[in-house]
């Protein structure tokens, strides 16, 4: 399907904001680079703000429908490796994805100069992360999987170390299996600590209710 000049226009503006920061950014360069005129490329955005705003929608809109959001969760995890699984999903698509790996970057650099670009970060590197799980943690104790606690808390607890390590193959993305690895050990790792002893319990009602189970 051909690509529309205004989603032509984005594609390349966040390349550039990436690479150059919003500053950095000059439309007349933009432009050159999608072998257009200044005034054709306003023909499509006013403005750089204009060009900048749509991108972050556009970002937004990407990340939420493919990764996942609090209007748009995944699917809650029924056991151990499907929780495993999602996560190692999630986490391939963050650092995989050309576009999100772009949109990592110019959040981590334009944080510290623009508001709406802040609130951003902090969703997709901490809050929003964390409120995804919370949610699905909720529905795993309750399904018996997890041993009942806070699940706010036990969603920063898992979320915290995943985005430290994400944060540390976006600096050096040569690391990647190493991170993958990393990242799979600590997941089977926080499932053993707080996965509910299913198994445990069910034998210990077999005994009580086999006169003799113990010594049998």
């Amino acid at each position: 399907m051909e690509i529309s000049t205004k989603d032509r226009i984005l594609n390349e503006a966040l390349i550039m904001f990436a690479e150059n920061g919003y500053r950095g950014t000059n439309l007349r360069d933009l432009a050159a680079q999608l072998g257009l005129s200044k005034s054709a490329l306003y023909k499509h955005y006013d403005s750089k703000e204009a060009i900048w705003n749509a991108l972050l929608d556009k970002m937004e809109a990407y990340y939420a429908a493919r990764f996942g959001s609090m209007s748009n969760l995944p699917p809650t995890p029924r056991s151990s490796e499907e929780l495993v699984a999602l996560t190692m999903r999630l986490i391939g698509f963050t650092i995989r994805d050309p576009q999100i790996q772009l949109t990592r970057k110019l959040l981590l650099t334009e944080q510290f100069h623009d508001a709406r670009v802040c609130k951003l970060a902090t969703k997709h590197f901490l809050e929003g992360l964390a409120n995804m799980f919370a949610v699905m943690f909720g529905q795993m104790m309750q399904n018996g999987l997890l041993k009942q606690s806070d699940p706010a808390m036990l969603a920063f607890a898992f979320t915290s170390p995943i985005t430290s390590l994400v944060h540390l193959y976006t600096r050096e993305p040569d690391r990647e299996a190493e991170v993958m690895e990393r990242i799979e050990r600590f997941v089977r790792y926080f499932i053993a600590i707080n996965q509910q002893e299913t198994d445990w319990n069910m034998q210990k009602t077999l005994i009580s209710s086999d006169p003799g189970g113990e010594d049998k």
